[in-house]
């Protein structure tokens, strides 16, 4: 449909014809407000409006109420719902609720003008205002505008957050709803809701968003998607959560599809619509912006802590075809002292590639017990691709679909990444705890050979034409990504004792089943740049670790075979070396010696890479009990600096690294150094912050990595083949100051 610039066609999705059954019902002043339990709950009428993009009341129609809850949790969220049709989800597989998070009792005093809501430390939560707005009448020539809602909410007792009385032209021109629904043929359909935008407010988070740093001025739709690409506005990993740099976050609790308007629509609104007849949205306020994601990671979960191993290198590409390749190159790679902990083999292990079936090819891998079991004695560690589809011809597709361990469905399974020729007959369906059980049994299997970690791909696209045992595919198809990974997850940890995994699509509460890569980026500048994107936002999602295809997963312009230019390579290592985790893997070949004028440049940066690692243990062990992801955007530390709102080529690593990658064929570019005084990390050189280096040029073998002056930071004081050699004695702690230079690094 083409855009017409009207909220209610664009935004709503009314049929521009008005003929497409919705009518539009808008929130008036509440009629009655009451406690019960600890719990506010408020009499809203809604007043059905004619079927016009000219927004009108239909005064034929009675007006119908429903009540508003609110809910306060701690002293720093606020739960505001409204039901509709249906029921609220008091608990769901997105929330994980702290046990040190508890439901704060609310009460309400009334005066002419206005209700205040209280918690019980005697905190403002909540105001409904019914005084009207100050009038000096000249003219009739437009009617007055039509009864509202007024509410302005305080998530932390402190800043406001109020709705959108008043986002209007006209009285019948509006850019967007305080709080309506629409029915669809007389039934309750969708619902929206906006609150009020400051004109320099940025808007930050949402999943996965390879967009500016400054979401202002987008509509993004909250529907998982085959990413196909990190530059494109589709995104593998949708979160319902964003966060304002006026200190507050919001949290649409639901799996139905939505949309986010942050001051798109209208400069003078963040807007959601959801489709569900359930409005279920988590207010949350703190200080800072590692407080917000805290509440929110106290109401769905905090990451939990990957395997020492996982934070060496992983070396993979698409796809090692035999035991006798995979060993092959884990043998150069010791020869010549390259350090690696991980092997993956992606679609080629399987008996005919990309046919997934959870079984090695006998002829190419023999004996996968005593290969995998050699691969670690070698230090190697051993993953596997799998994905959650049932191909009409896999082994196991008789037995799923004859005990309903998939969905029903005469389509394929779409999505430019799928490379197969494969139909998939089915989704493996995880609301149904026999399916799961089925496939945490396929899994187990390997795992028992010693696989230490599965790579849970896809899950972004499911059969959206077929039945599942307990949910609607509507409603699956966000969380299904949720489902999938905990099952592989869960059988991971309980058979290896390590909680990991390797995932592509998200949603809320996946940031508890670590961990997640960035999809199908180009060998490109524009794909590195674009990775780094998604990472900081998915980091403003609450997302502790996240990780990416190094040097890109597929070649340009031809998808196979165009050669990786060598500084692509080398600079997407260096980013790779301050990311979580790294990992090798693409459509061409990956491992180092195949572009040897850089070959030594990248063992140095692997080697300083396992210097870190006891950095980097410390970073994200953080990272599983406070707010911070282990990459961060800068404005989680300078939200008083208006620059580093709109900055997405920079970013900290950890606490106390500030990381500037070189994206671009020319070996130069401008850093911001924020307030604080820095070292650079390689030349110990001394710089004052809140400045810009313009023009700085980098050559291909050096990064510009600054560190703050006086931190300490651990680092590992030998080479080593993998982290198996690591005896966490040994670390020794570096300070940063006027004696530092980057030989305490690399001296030993």
């Amino acid at each position: 449909m083409r855009q017409t610039n009207y909220q209610l066609f664009d935004f709503l999705d009314f049929d521009t014809d008005l003929n497409g059954g919705d009518r539009l019902w808008r929130a008036c002043p509440p009629t009655h407000i009451e406690e019960k339990s600890g719990d506010i709950f408020i009499t809203i009428p809604f007043q059905k409006q004619n079927n016009s993009n000219e927004i009108t009341p239909d005064n034929s129609a009675p007006r119908k109420s429903y009540q508003l809850r609110l809910r306060a949790y701690g002293e720093k969220i606020l739960r505001v719902s409204v039901v509709f049709d249906g029921q609220i989800s008091e608990t769901s597989e997105m929330l994980e609720m702290a046990e040190s998070l508890k439901v704060t009792p609310l009460t309400f005093e009334k005066t002419e003008n206005e209700w205040l809501i209280k918690d019980s430390q005697g905190n403002k939560k909540a105001v409904v205002d019914f005084r009207q707005p100050e009038t000096d009448w000249w003219s009739d020539l437009q009617p007055a505008p039509q009864e509202t809602i007024d509410i302005r909410f305080y998530a932390d007792g402190k800043k406001e957050v109020r709705l959108s009385a008043y986002d209007m032209f006209s009285p019948a021109r509006h850019d967007a709803f305080a709080l309506a629904y629409v029915e669809k043929d007389g039934k309750a359909n969708r619902a929206t809701f906006s609150v009020h935008a400051n004109p320099d407010e940025c808007f930050m988070g949402t999943g996965e968003r390879f967009a500016k740093m400054d979401l202002s001025g987008k509509t993004l739709q909250m529907r998982n998607q085959d990413g196909q690409g990190v530059n494109n506005r589709r995104t593998y990993k949708n979160i319902p959560f964003y966060i304002s740099t006026e200190m507050y976050g919001l949290f649409l609790h639901t799996t139905s599809f939505a949309k986010f308007s942050l001051a798109d629509h209208s400069t003078r609104s963040a807007q959601v619509m959801v489709e569900d007849t359930v409005l279920d949205t988590f207010l949350i306020g703190g200080d800072t912006p590692e407080e917000i994601l805290f509440g929110y990671r106290q109401l769905t979960g905090f990451p939990s802590m990957p395997p020492l191993w996982s934070f060496g290198v992983w070396m993979s590409r698409m796809t090692y075809f035999s035991a006798d390749e995979v060993n092959e190159i884990c043998d150069r790679m010791r020869k010549e002292k390259y350090p690696c902990d991980v092997i993956h083999l992606d679609t080629g292990w399987f008996e005919t590639d990309w046919l997934c079936e959870w079984k090695f090819n006998k002829e190419r891998f023999p004996d996968p017990e005593k290969f995998i079991r050699n691969l670690r004695d070698n230090g190697y560690k051993v993953s596997l691709w799998q994905l959650p589809y049932i191909a009409y011809t896999a082994e196991q597709y008789k037995e799923a679909s004859e005990n309903n361990y998939i969905s029903k469905s005469e389509k394929k399974i779409q999505g430019a990444s799928n490379f197969s020729v494969q139909d998939y007959a089915g989704t493996i369906d995880f609301t149904y705890d026999k399916a799961t059980e089925w496939y945490k049994g396929l899994l187990k299997n390997l795992l028992d050979m010693g696989v230490v970690c599965i790579k849970a791909d896809f899950g972004e696209d499911i059969h959206l034409d077929a039945e599942y045992h307990s949910m609607s595919p509507d409603k699956l198809h966000n969380i299904y990504p949720l489902l999938y990974q905990k099952a592989a997850y869960e059988i991971t940890k309980e058979v290896t004792g390590d909680g990991i995994i390797w995932a592509r699509s998200a949603w809320a509460g996946a940031q508890r089943y670590p961990l997640h890569w960035g999809g199908d980026s180009a060998c490109s500048w524009d794909g590195l740049a674009g990775s780094l994107k998604g990472g900081l936002h998915f980091g403003l999602s609450g997302f502790g670790f996240w990780s990416h295809d190094v040097p890109g997963f597929h070649s340009v312009p031809n998808f196979m075979n165009s050669i990786i230019p060598d500084d692509i390579y080398v600079r997407w290592t260096q980013f790779g070396v301050f990311s979580s985790h790294i990992r090798y893997h693409g459509s061409h070949k990956r491992e180092p010696w195949h572009y040897p004028q850089i070959a030594s440049v990248i063992k140095d940066w692997w080697n300083l890479r396992y210097r870190l690692i006891p950095y980097i243990l410390e970073q994200s062990e953080k990272a599983t009990h406070t707010g911070y992801p282990v990459l961060r955007a800068m404005w989680m530390h300078h939200t008083q600096d208006k620059t580093v709102r709109h900055i997405d080529d920079q970013y900290y690593f950890g606490s106390d690294m500030l990381v500037a990658p070189v994206m671009n064929p020319e070996n130069r570019r401008d850093i911001y150094l924020p307030e604080g005084k820095w070292i650079n990390f390689f030349t110990g050189e001394v710089f004052e912050g809140n400045q810009w280096l313009k023009d700085v040029v980098v050559p291909l073998e050096e990064m510009p990595v600054f560190v703050k002056y006086g931190a300490e930071i651990p680092v590992y004081p030998f080479n080593v083949d993998s982290t198996d050699d690591m005896d966490m004695e040994k670390v020794v702690r570096v300070t940063f100051d006027q004696d530092y230079s980057f030989d305490k690094i690399k001296k030993y």
